[in-house]
């Protein structure tokens, strides 16, 4: 079920894309002082947390999420790379963290356009959040990144942290093709999802990637295979 549901809403969602308003957003008024805890944001050990803020009627002006203490709710700091800049909504609750059992690892997805989930890596570290360079595993299958030709529609990915510096980075995207070429390019990690009305593909690329934390806030790929959408 889960995998026709994911289906559904990547062949849907390229379809509506092209339909609806590039930012249709979850916004939300923050009153003076409020910090809201994002989705699943209270890290497992309850001395820590992930909160949300913005200025404005919409929120949207000076936002960030940051990185607090509890259970005072005290801001210690703000997180790298999520910002006014690069984010679409402001709501805590359209953010949603992936924390580590030790809290010392955390994952922050959020929506950087209508149907693209930006995912996030961090090392909580000296009372700080620091920016750990994901992996792209379409690269790791392809050799290159996502260009604008390959008309990229729907990004997510998922982080779950193990034992140690291992940790499973699964990594999903649909995209709208004029033919098989870019099927053909991903193997066994692609598959036809739809045909459209107009003759163009939609091609969806499933990975799963077994991942090492490395100095200096790098990771590398240990095990590569295709991803089972059954289990998003």
């Amino acid at each position: 079920m889960r995998s026709l549901l994911l289906r559904y809403f990547a062949i849907t969602a390229c379809l509506a894309a092209a339909a609806l308003p590039a930012r249709a957003t979850s916004n939300h008024h923050y009153a003076k002082g409020e910090y809201g805890i994002i989705r699943h944001g209270l890290a497992p050990g309850k001395q820590l947390s992930l909160a949300s803020h913005g200025e404005g009627e919409l929120g949207d002006e000076g936002f960030h999420v940051w990185l607090m203490a509890e259970p005072a709710h005290r801001r210690i700091a703000k997180l790298d790379a999520v910002s006014s800049d690069n984010n679409l909504d402001t709501d805590p609750g359209a953010y949603h963290a992936f924390w580590s059992k030790d809290s010392r690892h955390v994952g922050v997805g959020f929506r950087s356009e209508r149907y693209i989930v930006t995912l996030n890596l961090y090392r909580i570290e000296d009372r700080r959040a620091h920016l750990i360079a994901g992996p792209s595993l379409f690269k790791e299958v392809t050799s290159r990144e996502v260009a604008d030709a390959d008309d990229l529609r729907v990004r997510n990915s998922i982080v779950e942290w193990h034992g140690g510096k291992r940790f499973l980075f699964r990594e999903y995207l649909s995209f709208v093709a004029d033919d098989d070429r870019l099927v053909k390019l991903l193997g066994s990690y692609g598959r036809v999802a739809a045909k459209l009305d107009d003759g163009k593909l939609v091609i969806e690329f499933h990975a799963d990637a077994e991942c090492e934390l490395l100095p200096g806030d790098r990771t590398r790929v240990i095990d590569l295979k295709p991803g089972d959408s059954d289990n998003w």
